[in-house]
């Protein structure tokens, strides 16, 4: 667009809302007033309005003395105490109006500046009280909280059409102008709107239940119809607020006590911020078309662009976050991640890895090199990877669209060629030793590395720092999802290992072969099971250790299944059904909420509710959420009895065995832990032990294991007080 010269220099800073778009009867700072209000309604029962006043003429000839200009001196207004001696050297235009301006120093950490505004051009802004404007060269309908420093900033400017990131339309303004991110898929058929409080869970439904049509309409019209689409809304500087250093800022939102500095770009975001929990964005970063959750990080370099960063998020040395929903407690380093729908508490730390039009279920780590989702090896870009929680390519794996990971599976470091399919949770996937075919060890994480499994879940608790906890999440590696899957791979392993090619097809067929299976998978022999379905390849997958990853997972239901009723205090002493196969059914599925786990009824429900307009709002879906969070400790428990139903569980037996898993567990985390310290290679660059211990610590005082004896030492102590001991 080119620029447009106009004559008339007595409107500058007026006009902001074509008088088209001002209802009858009010002026163009109808909102703005409204915002004003709204600032400070906390602060005071008195109208924030009713504490401004116009210039006197001494005050008009100090300012004017001191290096400062206006277009319109009567529209400029003051609360008192002011000080004029304090303004100097700027340019005011529009109706400015500016809170209480007296003798002081406003600090953050060792950065100081005198109260007051100093060399810099504001138009039609409301400044609040005792703040510092320094070296802002164009700073443009505003309205700035009290105790904000803005210092240094080249740009600052809002649009009277500015939807602060979120897919919205003002009024009048075409559809071509709208903001999407495209999640999951880069054709964008799976796009959403984003919106400020937007969650994982938002996202997911938006994104997965495409063919629900009324459910699509009702997202579209709950995300519009409940945002404001008048025009003339001005920006937002929150209280305690600091912004320096910047170059432009562009129809940005931002929170209380924000720290923003050394910023490139910011355009078109909210970034939501809190005293109790402040965002922070540092040098050389470009943001534009998001939301940033209470609690960011974004720092050197980052790029990002159409996204949400949900709460506690860091993006960090160059990251770059394009068409993705980032959850909540995730770190985003050097990498790029694009058109993703990420859950919380993913890890992504390496320049050289890529996670491409994927939906990845949280708890995650990517390793260098990793190659997530590349289109680059199909016909078109419409390929996809969904992911269960737990997820882990190693370093340097590449994999192909389309495929599907059950939770906590880990992949070797490899090139894998073809599209996979690996329904068994837990697992190590690996390329054989030739390199042409692709191995699976079911239960891999309980049988060899507990320690990592038990201090995962420790340790994405202790890393929630969120303050605000919008998003719900489960955190236990055993909880219904993985469960479910586990119970879909036994009977699958029951499957392939009971199966014959010359054994006729009937009615009862199928119960024959997973009974002939079962007994298999249960006795003491060694087998190995090839299965053709789990990879697009001509070389079937092999199947290695399934009778010890068919115990194992078994022992991962009931250790799950009497833990929840044992600390639940809903234990029953009497035994199970003990069904027989044919009667065995899976227990109820449910579903990954974008890290709330929900069963899949009720979610099915919720989805009924927001299409027939009872829930007609995003606070009220919300509302949901946390009324299906607090019923999640009685629906957890029916489906831990369904699970023991399944397995033939019960009564005193199934205390004594999860006592003797809770000991094994407890043994496992020391021993996996104790091979760092026993293995010679990993002693080689220690002169001896005393400085292997100074670098490392010493094992007996390693603070996970402490917590995870306290734990275990808790458990057996409540299944014993069941057992009357």
């Amino acid at each position: 667009m080119s620029t447009i010269f106009t004559e008339d220099a007595g409107r500058y800073g007026y006009d902001f809302i074509d008088s088209g778009y001002i209802p009858e009867g009010k002026d163009e700072y109808y909102l703005r007033n409204f915002q004003l209000e709204e600032l400070y309604k906390s602060d005071s029962e008195r109208s924030r309005l009713s504490a401004y006043r116009r210039l006197n003429e001494a005050e008009i000839n100090a300012l004017k003395a001191n290096g400062n200009t206006s277009a319109n001196w009567d529209d400029f207004f003051v609360s008192e105490p002011f000080e004029a001696d304090f303004v100097r050297n700027s340019f005011f235009a529009g109706r400015v109006r500016l809170g209480r301006l007296q003798a002081g120093l406003i600090r953050h950490h060792d950065y100081n500046l005198r109260c007051g505004i100093e060399n810099s051009r504001i138009i039609s802004c409301d400044i609040g009280d005792n703040c510092a404007i320094y070296d802002c060269r164009y700073l443009s309908h505003y309205i700035i909280g009290n105790g904000v420093i803005l210092s240094s900033i080249d740009e600052m400017n809002m649009t009277n059409h500015a939807k602060f990131g979120e897919g919205i339309l003002k009024q009048d303004e075409d559809e071509s102008v709208r903001i999407t991110i495209d999640l999951l898929n880069e054709t964008g058929g799976r796009a959403v709107l984003p919106f400020r409080e937007m969650l994982p869970a938002d996202a997911y439904m938006w994104t997965v239940y495409r063919d629900d049509s009324a459910l699509m309409r009702a997202f579209f019209n709950i995300t519009q119809n409940n945002a404001d689409s008048r025009r003339g809304f001005y920006g937002v500087v929150g209280h305690g607020a600091v912004i320096k250093h910047c170059r432009t800022i562009k129809d940005v939102w931002v929170g209380p006590a924000a720290y923003i500095k050394g910023a490139n770009k910011l355009k078109n975001l909210t970034i939501k911020s809190d005293r109790l929990d402040p965002a922070q964005i540092g040098e050389g970063v470009e943001a534009v078309n998001g939301i940033i959750g209470y609690g960011c990080r974004v720092f050197y370099g980052s790029k990002a662009v159409r996204f949400v960063l949900g709460d506690n998020c860091a993006l960090k040395y160059g990251a770059r976050l394009i068409h993705s929903v980032l959850g909540d407690n995730s770190t985003v380093s050097c990498c790029e991640v694009l058109n993703n729908l990420v859950f919380p508490a993913h890890e992504q730390h390496h320049n050289n890895s890529f996670l491409i039009a994927t939906m990845v279920m949280g708890q995650s780590n990517m390793a260098a090199g990793a190659n997530v989702g590349s289109n680059h090896n199909s016909r078109g870009n419409d390929g996809e990877i969904i992911a269960g929680r737990g997820f882990w390519p190693g370093l340097s794996s590449a994999l192909k669209h389309n495929s599907r990971f059950a939770s906590f599976v880990l992949i070797a470091k490899g090139n894998y060629p073809a599209e996979l399919d690996i329904p068994l949770p837990f697992s190590l996937l690996v390329n054989s030793a030739c390199g042409t075919r692709r191995e699976l060890m079911p239960a891999y994480w309980w049988m060899y590395n507990l320690y990592a499994l038990e201090r995962n879940s420790w340790k994405f608790k202790d890393r929630d720092k969120r303050v605000f906890k919008g998003q719900h999440i489960e955190m236990n590696y055993l909880a219904p999802d993985t469960v479910n899957e586990i119970i879909c791979a036994m009977e699958l392993l029951e499957e392939w290992a009971g199966g014959r090619e010359d054994e006729p097809v009937s009615c009862d067929y199928m119960n024959k072969v997973r009974l002939r299976g079962k007994k298999l998978l249960l006795s003491a022999q060694a087998i190995s099971l090839n299965v053709g379905a789990l990879e697009r390849s001509s070389q079937p997958l092999r199947i290695i250790k399934p009778a010890e990853g068919y115990r194992a997972y078994r022992e991962m239901l009931l250790y799950y299944a009497v833990k929840v009723l044992v600390e639940a205090g809903e234990w029953k002493t009497e035994n199970a059904g003990f069904m027989t196969e044919s009667e065995r059914r899976v227990p109820e599925a449910w579903i990954n909420l974008g890290g709330q786990l929900v069963p899949e009824t009720k979610v099915l429900a919720l989805r009924e509710a927001v299409k027939c307009g009872e829930l007609c709002s995003w606070a009220q879906i919300h509302a949901e959420y946390d009324k299906l969070w607090n019923e999640y400790p009685e629906d957890r428990a029916h489906h831990a009895r369904a699970t023991l139903d399944w397995l033939g569980a019960g009564g005193e037996s199934a205390i004594k065995e999860a006592i003797r898993i809770q000991k094994y567990i407890e043994t496992q985390v020391y021993n996996t832990k104790l091979k760092d310290y026993t293995d010679s290679f990993r002693n080689i660059t220690y002169r001896n032990k005393a400085e292997r211990d100074a670098a490392l610590g010493r094992l007996e005082d390693n603070s996970f294991i402490k917590i995870s004896r306290e734990k275990s030492a808790a458990f057996i102590k409540i299944c014993e007080t069941q057992l009357g001991k």
